[in-house]
């Protein structure tokens, strides 16, 4: 079974759309700064979909200012096996909404390889993010597994996260970083994603959660004990390290009052 998470030290609930968009830009510019204080990176991984609209705040003034963007190395949590100027593609959404208005440096902003299919390129990611440890860019946990400082997540109305989705054999792999799928759920099928150790072997996670849709889901992952599986969302707890939902008052449902 997969416990269900404690709101009171999980959950931040806001008015609105922009107020969590506000909160969750000073989170990260904290986050970032204390890491680039630490060890000189920052090392963050986006996820598609709405999560990307959250993260407009981050490229206006003033905290687009307060950033030192030349430290930040950015991955994908999972990506579709599409060109990356498809729009289906999750580094386009990106690009087009958060990277282009901020001065990070191309070269650490890592994107699959978008002439590979699924199976090379989930194995040319995880030897890139291997790489990525040698050089020193990324830290490792305790279990030898790498350990991103800030993973920032979406969620799926049926309670997906990254491209693990509800009771796929894929929410049991424990040996591999990076795998594809080729069957998924929602379409495009083909893409790559992370598996679940190496999110929880993250230093931190931040699920976006916004909208009526999305109520019935977090009200599920902070008040339903599940079996493991059912809802991936409910599965993300780092082993050493911190979670936190930024949800506004519509996704927060009985929790955000």
């Amino acid at each position: 079974m997969a416990p269900k998470l404690d709101p009171s030290l999980h959950l931040k609930a806001f008015d609105d759309g922009g107020k969590l968009a506000e909160g969750l830009a000073d989170h990260i510019s904290k986050l970032s700064a204390a890491s680039i204080e630490r060890k000189g990176a920052f090392t963050v991984v986006l996820s598609g979909g709405s999560l990307v609209s959250a993260l407009t705040k981050l490229a206006q003034a003033p905290v687009v200012d307060q950033i030192d963007w030349s430290r930040w190395h950015v991955f994908w949590v999972d990506e579709r096996a599409v060109r990356k100027d498809d729009p289906d593609s999750s580094y386009k959404l990106a690009h087009d909404l958060f990277l282009s208005k901020v001065t990070i440096p191309v070269s650490q902003v890592y994107s699959i390889n978008d002439a590979l299919d699924a199976d090379a390129a989930a194995d040319d990611y995880q030897a890139l993010i291997a790489h990525s440890i040698q050089t020193g860019i990324l830290d490792t946990s305790q279990q030898g597994l790498p350990r991103f400082d800030l993973i920032l997540l979406g969620m799926g109305p049926d309670g997906h996260i990254a491209s693990l989705f509800p009771n796929h054999p894929l929410i049991q792999e424990r040996q591999r970083w990076v795998c594809s799928i080729t069957d998924s759920p929602k379409p495009p099928p083909q893409r790559i994603t992370m598996t679940l150790p190496v999110i929880n072997a993250a230093a931190n996670v931040v699920f976006v959660a916004s909208g009526a849709s999305k109520a019935e889901m977090v009200a599920r992952v902070f008040g339903e004990e599940l079996p493991a599986g059912e809802l991936p969302a409910q599965m993300i707890l780092p082993l050493d390290g911190n979670l936190v939902w930024y949800v506004d008052r519509a996704a927060a449902g009985q929790y955000g009052r």
